[in-house]
């Protein structure tokens, strides 16, 4: 059984740049968003059926999780929304062939990447694993990979595929824009990015044999830096002997874990 899961953000979809001096916001930008990951979700889909897929699982992990119209959606897809998980990929296990991800963003202070951040822009100024400095990308990918799985597709702005192209070489990617700051960007259309996403999932699952999932070995040393001294403080962070996270300054939390896993517990 050819199992897949698409993970569905929305600052990384065509024609999304978010309000002016904001994040993406909740007027029209928000409304647009909404559809668009439905579109090119639905395209992603489309295309992994078009492969022989069994059943392609499609998250909705933008904020609250509850942000597309789910009676637009491919009706052979299964859906995961809400915000009542403890981890991320709910219900991944060694039975997914792979990953796909649609809408995602460059991590957080990346020159010219459109709302780029790192789970949340008012929150992290940025998380780092072994010395690198990692987005929700390779965060995602490195949990799914705790099973195995693969990554296969990447959609975002320039930077964030920059990003994937440095951590996921093997995957296919679509460049949905190119970003000029935090809210600017020269985007494809919303159809020809749906496009080019049907033909670069196709073109993964043809090379479904090249992927590889993006496993990091633990034990991993894990820093990551608030942007306020009371969100660190509060922060419940645990290490490998389930002791609270040390402070390495009064923004910045720092332990070693055994996974990515250990983050969401």
């Amino acid at each position: 059984m050819k199992k897949y899961y698409v993970a569905v953000d929305l600052e990384g979809l065509a024609c999304v740049v978010g309000e002016r001096g904001e994040g993406l916001g909740n007027g029209a930008q928000y409304a647009f968003a909404a559809k668009e990951g439905v579109k090119e979700a639905n395209a992603c889909a489309q295309a992994l059926f078009d492969m022989g897929a069994d059943e392609v699982v499609i998250w909705d992990n933008h904020g609250s999780g509850l942000n597309m119209d789910y009676d637009q959606l491919d009706s052979r897809c299964k859906i995961a929304m809400g915000s009542g998980f403890n981890a991320r990929f709910p219900g991944m296990d060694e039975s997914y062939a792979g990953i796909l991800f649609i809408g995602y963003h460059a991590k957080e202070a990346t020159r010219n990447a459109v709302l780029a951040h790192t789970y949340s822009s008012k929150v992290f100024q940025g998380y780092t694993l072994n010395g690198k400095n990692v987005g929700e990308m390779e965060i995602d990918a490195a949990f799914a990979a705790e099973w195995g799985v693969k990554v296969l597709f990447a959609a975002s702005d320039a930077a964030g595929i920059a990003q994937a192209k440095e951590s996921f070489p093997w995957a296919e990617t679509v460049e949905t824009k190119q970003g000029y700051g935090w809210n600017g960007a020269v985007s494809l259309h919303p159809k020809e990015a749906q496009r080019q996403i049907y033909e670069a999932v196709k073109r993964a699952v043809e090379r479904e044999n090249e992927m590889k999932p993006y496993k990091l070995e633990g034990p991993l040393q894990a820093e990551i830096r608030f942007k306020r001294m009371d969100a660190a403080n509060a922060a419940q962070l645990y290490d490998i002997h389930r002791q609270p996270f040390a402070f390495k300054d009064a923004f910045t939390r720092t332990g070693t874990i055994a996974s990515v896993r250990q983050l969401f517990d």
